[in-house]
């Protein structure tokens, strides 16, 4: 099958939905398919030679308390038309399907079958900012979808309450080739203190100043602990390091960006991994990345996470934007190794049942039913 996997974000830039597309695109070459990324680029992406191709440069933007780097350019057609007059795709997905003006453009031409599938989750939505032509305009546009997909629930809700349709959920998945429990710690900090960890961008919506809040509270209890923070994010982080400074705490690591080769050797690095974000998570990819390296997880029990994390057992939920019940969870698990490592245990099956292939498998069972039901209709139409 040939396949176009849609990106209406920057892709060299990390991020959620870029990861996932990454991660679709390998497994079904795996598999055997013909796939193609389309997307806007700030920079050349080298490592994907032919099979990225590049359509508009991307632009910041402010989006639901995060920025979104997209394309707006209105001169997309006659590329977007070249391209898929040339490669003849068997069927589109697009990611973000409503988000301008790649994805936009692309369904509103329409040249093959579509698929969408909606990752968002909470704020309100762009377009609500504007005039009801637009909501007009996306509306013709969504019923040119010829299948629809969700994320998880919480994403289907968000989705469901603008554009009410009929979805099916398939979440995000994790790389179990490459986040796993046998990958190497980084030796410099291994050096006894128990490491927490941070892996998100510095977005207020991530929550990390109230693990700073909780850290605090901690470190005098277990000084013998570090806190880690691997992300990108610039504006937030020196407010954070003043924080730090203010109230003299040791041992707070801003890594920053990481490069997902060394992803996994941070969650190993970690004998506890932290996600105190505050709502507008529609699955908690992060997470399933933590347990697949083995690693007990802390996050905040909103529904997106709570998809995937089972409170008690691969880790522990605390209420959000709450740095004294964030607090008390770490230090029961700063004070009991074996609970950390049961926990961590029972992370790692869990984490299987996200895996790319069983992921990308319900994907192509979409893609052929989709493909079905339109070959049936131009049966009975002829």
């Amino acid at each position: 099958m040939k396949i176009a996997l849609v990106s209406p974000y920057d892709f060299a830039s990390p991020g959620g939905v870029v990861s996932h597309i990454s991660c679709l695109e390998k497994q079904f070459t795996k598999l055997g398919h013909d796939v193609k990324i389309i997307a806007p680029a700030s920079k050349a992406v080298y490592t994907m030679s032919d099979r990225f191709i590049r359509i508009g440069t991307p632009r910041p933007i402010p989006v639901s308390g995060s920025i979104a780097r997209i394309t707006i350019s209105l001169r997309l057609e006659s590329k977007i038309k070249e391209v898929f007059e040339r490669e003849k795709f068997d069927i589109c997905h697009l990611h973000e399907p409503l988000m301008p003006t790649l994805c936009t453009t692309i369904l509103r031409l329409k040249k093959s079958p579509m698929v969408g599938t909606f990752h968002a989750s909470g704020g309100k939505p762009w377009y609500t900012m504007f005039s009801p032509i637009v909501k007009w305009y996306l509306d013709r546009w969504f019923r040119k979808l010829d299948g629809r997909i969700a994320v998880s629930k919480v994403a289907l809700s968000y989705v469901n309450k603008y554009f009410p349709n009929d979805y099916v959920i398939i979440p995000n998945g994790v790389d179990t080739q490459h986040f796993h429990e046998k990958v190497a710690p980084f030796d410099n900090f291994n050096d006894g203190k128990t490491n927490i960890l941070f892996v998100g961008r510095l977005e207020k919506r991530k929550g990390f100043d109230f693990l700073l809040e909780a850290y605090k509270l901690i470190k005098p209890e277990v000084p013998d602990c570090r806190l880690i923070q691997v992300g990108p994010g610039v504006r937030l982080r020196k407010k954070y390091q003043k924080f730090v400074r203010q109230y003299g705490l040791p041992d707070v690591n801003f890594r920053g960006y990481a490069t997902y080769k060394d992803l996994p050797r941070y969650y190993k690095t970690a004998d506890i991994v932290c996600f105190p974000a505050t709502g507008r998570e529609s699955q908690g990819i992060v997470l399933l990345e933590a347990m697949s390296v083995g690693r007990p997880v802390i996050a905040s029990n909103i529904e997106g996470y709570s998809s995937v994390l089972n409170d008690g057992v691969e880790g522990i939920a605390v209420p959000p934007k709450d740095s004294y019940q964030l607090a008390e969870a770490i230090l029961r698990l700063l004070r009991n190794k074996q609970l950390r490592q049961h926990m961590g245990d029972r992370g790692i099956p869990r984490a299987r049942q996200f895996d790319w292939e069983i992921i990308a498998r319900k994907l192509l069972d979409v893609y052929n039913q989709v493909l079905n039901n339109i070959k049936q209709s131009t049966v009975k139409t002829q």
